[in-house]
């Protein structure tokens, strides 16, 4: 009954700070937009959530990885909802940034130091944008070395950064839309619309080929993931601090309540 009691006192709270959305059920299961801050990981995101439960014990899970580097809109999701992760993940993102033109550098953004330099003197608005057409549609493409992605149980970022070569194998993705929307070089600003998989980073630095240059990621915002979008989400702290207001436990609660109130909504772990 006191965890009943809590949640219901959250609720309360959260429809008045945030009137989009109503009935949250945490334990049943919630998704939640999140307006990831630069630096901070996707895993730091969940843990914040996470524990701002406590000392309720929620599963608690995120639909995409996001970069460090790159903000915008995580779906996170609790309870149950953590089951639909696979659904959401798979939704069509929309993502805004800029490409640096003129270098490249060995995780195609701003993680590494720039390590070749090439010429822009060609470039010219005309070259630029005749050059999105070709990354429209199915295409092939290879992800950075520096990713996540695990080959015989290791990440490809810890053979990159220990200088191992490492064998990348391209995938086949879809981007539906790919405009620039401000050319000031050396820098020139994108939208692109693309499906699950898609290596931004290693699009800028086909981009920086295709021109006959050199292109790195500087700046990545993720406006979208399938119908939701980032305007509506939370900023991070608002929605901890919103959280934890309601979160003050009860002196002395008898045993039993607690017992039977803990084991109604611990949902198995961690993902």
């Amino acid at each position: 009954m006191i965890v009943i009691c809590y949640l219901c006192a959250l609720q309360k709270v959260l429809n008045e700070a945030h009137p989009k959305y109503k009935d949250f059920n945490f334990v049943e299961g919630e998704l939640l937009l999140i307006n990831k801050p630069y630096r901070w990981t996707s895993f730091d995101i969940v843990g914040k959530v996470r524990n701002a439960f406590k000392p309720l014990k929620l599963k608690v899970g995120h639909a995409g990885t996001l970069d460090p580097l790159a903000t915008g809109l995580l779906i996170v999701c609790t309870g149950k909802m953590t089951k639909q992760i696979d659904t959401f993940q798979a939704e069509e993102k929309e993502y805004t940034g800029t490409f640096t033109l003129g270098g490249t550098t060995p995780s195609y953004d701003m993680e590494t130091e720039v390590d070749q330099t090439f010429e822009t003197a060609h470039l010219t608005d005309l070259v630029l944008k005749e050059a999105c057409a070709q990354f429209i549609g199915e295409i092939q493409q290879y992800p950075p070395a520096h990713s996540a992605i695990k080959v015989n149980g290791e990440r490809l970022y810890e053979k990159a950064r220990r200088g191992e070569e490492v064998e990348l194998k391209a995938r086949t993705l879809t981007i539906t839309e790919f405009e620039l929307t401000r050319i000031e070089l050396p820098e020139v600003d994108f939208r692109v619309v693309c499906s699950k998989g898609t290596y931004i980073r290693s699009l800028a630095n086909d981009f920086g080929k295709a021109v006959n240059s050199g292109a790195y990621l500087s700046r990545l915002r993720r406006t979208r993931s399938g119908n939701f979008k980032v305007e509506d989400a939370w900023e991070i702290m608002e929605l901890v601090n919103v959280i934890r207001s309601k979160n003050s436990p009860q002196p002395n609660p008898p045993r039993e309540d607690v017992d039977a109130a803990t084991e109604s909504v611990n949902t198995g772990g961690e993902v």
